[in-house]
């Protein structure tokens, strides 16, 4: 007890350090606009802001574990901050969405390795990543163009990007295990992936084909210090901006389990409790709670 008491104590310290480096950092000692923001030489040799490095665990420290994939809806208010801002034409850089902070990585060659599931087995490569995030539209009048012999006019062609306002989910995939030299509970994030509608699909009123997509995964622990780097709103502290790293580690966010390792393979809860989603909520609850009370028979059996 007295162990994951100071593990906490030592996260909060860290995190309140390394948050006064962003989005506030000068901005009562700015003489221009520009200054806000910017860390002096000074600081940047003084600052030692790189994410919490987790603790090395051996094999044999293991005594129980199970792998969990949640769902993080982002019409849940908790989860706001893993959202917005989805309109950036007014706001400034240090503030971005997850996905904005994500895909910017990719782009500029960060985050290299992404994969098509969350078992690691199959990489994905930027250029499908950016097949699957656009698309490219003819209306019925270009295509009488068309017909009739003539150039598409370019005002006949649409457009249609996937922006961070069509985010709906995030998929989580981890590991809760039991470390008996520590003799506590711990959680391990292990892989995220962004869900979205599929953009081909986006528009269409028929709710069958608009589906939800996973767009791609990433090994968590690979984009720590991308996410260490980017800033999400605190809405109890604004002077404390939050690392996205810190809020996923310390699951400050709201999440539903939609699967837990079984002996089936890679069988979901829906797939056992079909066309019910009530009772699909209940037994991630009781999934949960097993998970939780794990603990506690650990100390009275």
């Amino acid at each position: 007890m007295k162990q994951a008491l100071k593990n906490i104590l030592t996260l909060s310290f860290l995190w309140i350090v390394s948050s006064n480096a962003f989005a506030q950092v000068n901005i009562l000692n700015a003489k221009v606009p520009t200054e806000i923001g910017e860390k002096t030489t000074a600081q940047q040799e003084s600052d030692n802001d790189v994410p919490l490095p987790y603790g090395y665990v051996d094999d044999r420290d293991i005594m129980w574990s199970t792998t969990t994939w949640e769902l993080v809806d982002l019409e849940e208010r908790a989860n706001f901050p893993l959202l917005f801002p989805i309109d950036t034409m007014e706001i400034g850089a240090d503030r971005r969405s997850l996905y904005d902070v994500l895909l910017r990585a990719m782009r500029e060659k960060r985050l290299t390795e992404t994969y098509v599931d969350s078992y690691f087995t199959q990489t994905k490569t930027a250029e499908s990543i950016e097949a699957s995030l656009s698309k490219v539209d003819t209306l019925d009048v270009g295509y009488e163009q068309l017909n009739a012999g003539e150039a598409l006019s370019p005002e006949y062609v649409t457009h249609r990007n996937l922006e961070s306002a069509d985010i709906a989910q995030y998929h989580i995939r981890g590991i809760w295990y039991f470390d008996k030299r520590q003799g506590e509970l711990k959680y391990r994030l292990l892989a995220l992936a962004l869900v979205a509608p599929d953009v081909n699909f986006i528009d269409s009123d028929d709710s069958t084909m608009s589906a939800l997509v996973p767009l791609f995964w990433v090994f968590y622990p690979q984009v720590r210090d991308i996410l260490h780097e980017a800033k999400t709103f605190n809405r109890k502290n604004d002077a404390r901006p939050m690392s996205f790293d810190h809020l996923l580690n310390a699951r400050m966010f709201s999440s539903v389990i939609y699967k837990e390792a079984n002996v089936y393979g890679d069988r979901k809860i829906k797939d056992y409790i079909p066309d019910n989603a009530l009772l699909q909520l209940l037994e991630a609850d009781k999934i949960k709670e097993k998970i939780r009370d794990r603990e506690q028979d650990m100390w009275t059996n």
